[in-house]
């Protein structure tokens, strides 16, 4: 999973949400039995949360024999040759901001 450093990130931003008070009890409660408070709670929950839901519209199943193909596809294709993919992996990644007040 990929790892965001909330701690040292640069707060400007507010996020502000109407909640039920049994929903709100629940994670105060799970808040303190881990010793984070709410923002804190919140904030790594839903964090983990949008990175799971990025990866999983990245992450591709293959069965063996597309597998196969793939792999094969990529040994003939090195990557230093590879304009394409080298492009694609220099770009930014879609959820780190280039601008830290966003």
């Amino acid at each position: 999973m990929m790892k965001t450093n909330l701690a040292t990130a640069e707060k400007t931003s507010a996020i502000s949400m109407r909640i039920a008070s049994n929903r709100k009890n629940l994670i105060d409660y799970a808040a303190k039995l881990i010793g984070n408070d709410r923002t804190t709670f919140i904030l790594d929950s839903a964090t983990a949360r949008a990175e799971e839901v990025i990866l999983n519209k990245r992450l591709y199943i293959l069965n063996d024999d597309d597998f196969d193909a793939f792999e094969a596809a990529l040994e003939s294709n090195r990557m230093e040759d590879n304009l394409c993919l080298i492009q694609r992996l220099s770009r930014p990644k879609r959820w780190v901001s280039p601008n830290p007040s966003n």
